[in-house]
């Protein structure tokens, strides 16, 4: 057994690193398998010579997370732990250090893991970018935060969003109201960042102004696509034949961003998926990029993290 001694920069990030109640202290014990005593600012860290370190590059993250005046998470602090575990060195001070765009409420929109980073990055020097990943990885919401910050800039002159309609179990011929009342549903998730980073009243009259356009990916066919920001989301679901309609509707002056998640794939028993397949024949086009984001990504609830993970080991015991 060892013991470490951390000491926080400075005295006032002490309470903060504890968290309410000392939870996050309890959260590293349980994780690293250490004991943490804490007196007024110091740390002692009580463990195995490796856990003791790993709970100090912990502790020096979750302070980094502090010091650039954001409140700590239990994300933030189970994101350090899972790097710190895995031997996985990131510097939490660079980490979302420009965020992509402020919402209508204020609040700024940053890359909160290594992997969402170099997704950002990848967005910013590409023309074309695969975002693929699990749930809750961001992909869609840094996505259109991507696209709403190049429109702010007057880097494109407008935005346009499109999913497959595709039938996750329900029939939308039972669904009421014309086509677009039917489509509506599956677009909800775009409609709803877009809310969150323009404000209601804009996000509508930018719509009304076609502007910003959210369609199904029926849509887009024939179209020459200039001067756009161009989303496709849920891509899992495209065929082949849409993907390459839809990868070939790309003008001048524009950027596509394809998200998707290929663990995750609702189209009928023997269609095959457009993302996998493009994934396989567009590997090595300069000017085209693939990013995968992980479990090690996902900012919702920390079981969501645990699901994924646990889906994907049975997947792998399956195959």
């Amino acid at each position: 057994m060892t013991e470490k001694i951390f000491k926080p920069k400075y005295s006032r990030n002490a309470p903060l690193l504890f968290g309410e109640f000392d939870k996050n202290i309890k959260i590293m014990e349980s994780e690293l398998g250490v004991q943490i005593i804490t007196r007024d600012d110091t740390f002692k860290i009580i463990g195995d010579e490796e856990k003791t370190e790993n709970a100090a590059e912990v502790l020096g993250n979750l302070e980094a997370v502090i010091e650039k005046g954001e409140g700590l998470s239990e994300q933030d602090v189970r994101y350090a732990i899972a790097m710190a575990i895995d031997g996985i060195k990131y510097n939490a001070a660079e980490l979302g250090d420009n965020y992509v765009c402020v919402t209508a409420a204020g609040k700024p929109i940053r890359a909160k893991t290594v992997g969402q980073k170099v997704y950002v990055d990848t967005i910013k020097k590409n023309t074309v970018v695969f975002g693929i990943g699990p749930a809750g990885t961001g992909k869609t919401y840094l996505a259109v935060a991507m696209a709403v910050d190049a429109f702010r800039k007057k880097q494109v002159s407008r935005i346009i969003l499109t999913r497959p309609a595709v039938e996750a179990g329900e029939k939308l011929g039972f669904l009421p109201g014309d086509l677009q009342n039917k489509v509506d549903p599956y677009l909800r998730p775009l409609y709803d960042a877009l809310t969150d980073m323009l404000g209601a009243e804009s996000h509508q009259k930018y719509l009304e102004k076609g502007v910003i356009e959210v369609a199904p990916l029926a849509y887009m066919r024939g179209r020459t696509l200039d001067d756009a920001f161009i989303i496709l989301d849920e891509a899992q679901n495209t065929t082949p034949e849409q993907m390459k309609m839809f990868l070939t509707r790309i003008g001048f002056g524009s950027k596509a961003l394809i998200t998707g998640d290929i663990t995750q794939i609702d189209l009928p028993d023997g269609k095959r998926s457009g993302l996998r397949e493009a994934a396989r024949i567009l590997k090595d086009i300069e000017g085209l990029e693939f990013v995968y984001l992980t479990a090690k990504d996902v900012v919702r609830h920390p079981l969501v993290q645990k699901i994924i993970n646990a889906y994907e080991k049975a997947e792998q015991k399956r195959r």
